[in-house]
């Protein structure tokens, strides 16, 4: 047989039928009774997938999960847990485990877990996905996404809008086991409150009025691969119960329905609010955020890693030409310049959408600082601002406020000074009249 399993646990009982399960498979076993064991079988041969019990007579099954990845980092290992223990499992997950069983073990949820095992074994060596910049902390990131695909734990991705949080789940998604099956990306702040719990689990005929038919939900959708619920801070109470046992029970129940269907989906959510102060004001559910929030990955904003500007700069641009089949468009140094000086209080989305905006307005396929569309005074009061780190998103509105009312300030005294003849106001400014249409339009001066 091809692969081979480590199976650890102190009950003959449990080791001989997740023996006889995973032979049935056409996984061979070797099974340990303690970790001393283990350990001797770990020296002696290369294993696929390692089942460990949770409490073992000479030692912590936790510890021993942080110990293989520190010595076996290739290694899948999934731990077996006591009925209800979900706060061990969840100490296991941030330790680094695969996924969790509980016991006593529904063999359906072995097997689909071995499998998931089986198949992150077979593309270790899988190349990751390109993620823009090669700054410090994008490099740490790539590092924490490659291990993260690894692992069937729910992830938290967390930092301020437009900074790739999506990107990130697609990632770990895409680097995973799960990789063949569905990514299922769902913003919660885009469904209406009455809709969320048929749009989640679905509906039976008849379950209410409109109910035509029978319709599968968003769980059903994602089964076997991954629903990336993105803010979901805009998740109404209600709803966050209904979602909590979704994922700790691994099941859900659509509306009309008598039964519970098993699902097999991993969680990854984002948002840019800040949770933890969400919980504490009891806008947010403390166990679900605790159930979602296994591992946290914080995605740093565009102005904490500047010399990441000019790689996503030329990235877009390519990107842009590309799906526009236009001719090749250049940057000025100025422009490039400013742009990296500029703070992005949207972060990449912002870079994203001056740059499609620059190449359709730019003459002589040169964007220029003019084209770009950022103000000096923009600049220089992005460069006076100190960032609050402990308190990022009250900066982020405040930051945004202050810049459209320098923005409209200087813009107006433009106008005034020139009596609003709108060519001279843009020679003024510094910029084309086409960037001084979209100001205006942007701030609604008429």
């Amino acid at each position: 047989m091809d692969k081979l399993a480590l199976i650890i646990d102190d009950e003959p009982g449990i080791r001989e039928l997740l023996d006889i399960t995973m032979k049935r498979m056409g996984v061979d076993c070797y099974t340990a009774e303690n970790l001393a064991r283990a350990r001797e079988l770990l020296d002696q041969f290369t294993f696929d997938i390692c089942l460990t019990d949770m409490k073992l007579p000479d030692g912590d099954g936790v510890e021993f999960v942080s110990e293989v990845q520190k010595s076996f980092p290739e290694l899948p290992i999934a731990v077996i847990t006591a009925h209800g223990s979900m706060d061990s499992a969840i100490v296991a997950l941030k330790s680094g485990a695969f996924d969790f069983l509980s016991k006593p073990v529904d063999l359906s949820l072995l097997r689909t877990l071995v499998e998931e095992a089986l198949k992150l074994s077979d593309q270790y060596e899988q190349t990751e996905q390109m993620l823009i910049g090669e700054s410090s902390v994008i490099r740490e990131l790539r590092k924490k996404i490659d291990k993260l695909s690894r692992s069937q734990a729910p992830v938290y991705i967390s930092g301020e809008s437009g900074t790739g949080k999506e990107l990130v789940a697609r990632m770990i998604h895409e680097m995973g086991p799960r990789s063949k099956n569905t990514f299922v990306p769902v913003n919660c702040g885009a469904i209406p409150h009455e809709l969320m719990e048929s749009e989640f689990f679905g509906h039976k005929k008849g379950s209410f009025t409109g109910a035509i038919a029978d319709k599968d939900g968003l769980f059903q959708a994602a089964e076997g691969g991954t629903l990336f619920l993105d803010e979901i801070a805009d998740l109404p109470q209600n709803i966050q119960v209904k979602l909590l046992r979704a994922i700790q029970e691994k099941s859900i129940r659509p509306i009309g329905s008598q039964q519970e269907i098993p699902v097999n989906v991993r969680i990854l959510s984002a948002t840019h609010h800040d949770l933890e102060e969400m919980v504490d004001s009891g806008e947010f559910r403390k166990d679900l955020f605790y159930r979602i929030n296994v591992i946290e990955v914080k995605v740093l904003p565009l102005r904490e890693r500047r010399d990441d500007i000019p790689l996503l700069v030329e990235y877009i641009m390519n990107r842009l030409i590309s799906d526009s089949s236009s001719k090749e468009v250049l940057i000025s140094d100025d422009a490039l310049e400013r742009l990296k000086k500029y703070n992005f209080p949207g972060n990449v989305r912002e870079l994203e959408n001056i740059l499609e905006r620059a190449m359709t307005m730019c003459e002589k396929n040169l964007i220029t600082v003019t084209d770009i569309g950022i103000l000096e005074n923009e600049k220089i009061a992005s460069e006076n601002i100190v960032v609050d780190k402990e308190n990022p998103e009250t900066e982020k509105v405040r930051l945004e406020d202050y810049l459209e009312d320098v923005q409209k300030d200087v813009i107006l005294d433009a106008l005034n000074k020139t009596k609003w003849n709108r060519t001279a106001a843009a020679k003024q400014l510094g910029i084309s009249l086409r960037a001084l249409r979209y100001r205006l339009e942007k701030f609604r001066i008429k």
